[in-house]
């Protein structure tokens, strides 16, 4: 059970990876269209920038409209080469980026928070930069988006506070892209840790977490999670008796999935109707509750098998003579 739902998750993870590949060559397909464009358009600057240009002067003298869309023509051919060279340069230092840092989950955590914010920071240099090119001040723009900022980010408090609690949550190594944890009552694994948010998948769901509101995380992956059976024997059975057959017959149980042999622990409770039993075995986290079930499974048939029962809830009723 645990082998086939491994299977399913790294067939999704393949198939995902799949379609990531697919993309690539488009995108390397416009890329490379928009550099041979910008090419083409320094082998003929004259023709479109030089001072007696067709689309500098006015080729027409009837359409003043059709004037203006001729005199855009530069200023769109200077954006193209301008986003040409901003992408090509992020593309070469994104790959740099993802190749130095892919041997550990952290590396590859970080890897993933530096490209994440290396494409908001392109973003923002994309708008100012081609506002610059039609004729927008640049340094008064900057100027008044840090007044703007400064506005905006009284109103933006939790934002603030999710992108700080991000670069902790990355910069302490408090966990990784393909961690299991738990925050709160959601059990999960870490698929993506963004600027704003994190991610859990578990059980086909996903679970988008703001930074700010991750507390007290549980990390299952630095060890092994030890998965625990508990089951009740009736008071009325000889407790040696039952543990001297519980170790003949424990070795002996198959948990697929499991990395440890089963483990009786011993007496853990004196319940209400039945002394309660421990057993445990380590797994993998991604495993948790696929084991504990057949774990659970397996020491029913144990006890079914030996004629050992389990009590049903009992109440004892007294009646006034």
């Amino acid at each position: 059970m645990a082998n086939k739902l491994k299977d399913e998750i790294i067939e999704q993870h393949e198939e995902n990876k799949k379609k990531l590949r697919a993309l690539g060559p488009v995108k390397l397909a416009i890329l490379c269209i928009l550099v041979v464009g910008t090419v083409l358009s320094y082998v003929f600057y004259e023709y479109i920038f030089g001072a007696h240009s067709e689309w500098c002067t006015n080729p027409s003298t009837d359409f003043a409209l059709l004037n203006a869309l001729c005199r855009w023509v530069p200023k769109i051919v200077n954006c193209i080469q301008f986003l040409t060279f901003l992408l090509v340069v992020v593309t070469i230092i994104l790959a740099v980026i993802r190749k130095l840092m892919n041997k550990t989950q952290r590396s590859k955590t970080v890897a993933m928070l530096l490209c994440n914010l290396i494409r908001w920071v392109t973003a923002v240099i994309l708008v100012i930069g081609v506002l610059y090119i039609w004729g927008v001040d640049a340094t008064a723009l900057i100027t008044g988006a840090g007044v703007v900022t400064l506005v905006v980010g009284l109103g933006m408090q939790s934002l603030i506070a999710d992108v700080v609690a991000g670069l902790f949550i990355v910069f302490e190594n408090e966990f990784n892209v393909g961690d299991w944890i738990t925050v709160g009552d959601f059990r999960g694994e870490v698929i993506s840790i963004g600027i704003r948010t994190t991610k859990l998948r578990a059980a086909g769901n996903i679970k988008i977490l703001n930074n700010n509101a991750i507390q007290g995380v549980l990390n299952h992956t630095v060890e092994p999670s030890i998965v625990k059976c508990l089951i009740d024997v009736e008071y009325g059975a000889e407790l040696p008796k039952v543990e001297k057959i519980i170790n003949d017959n424990v070795s002996s149980l198959q948990v697929p999935g499991a990395l440890t042999p089963v483990q009786y622990d011993g007496v853990a409770a004196l319940g209400a109707s039945g002394v309660t039993l421990q057993f445990e075995v380590s797994a993998y986290e991604g495993d948790y509750y696929v084991v504990q079930r057949a774990l659970n499974g397996a020491v029913k048939n144990m006890f079914d098998k030996n004629g050992i029962n389990i009590p049903f809830p009992q109440i004892v009723v007294h009646e006034e003579k």
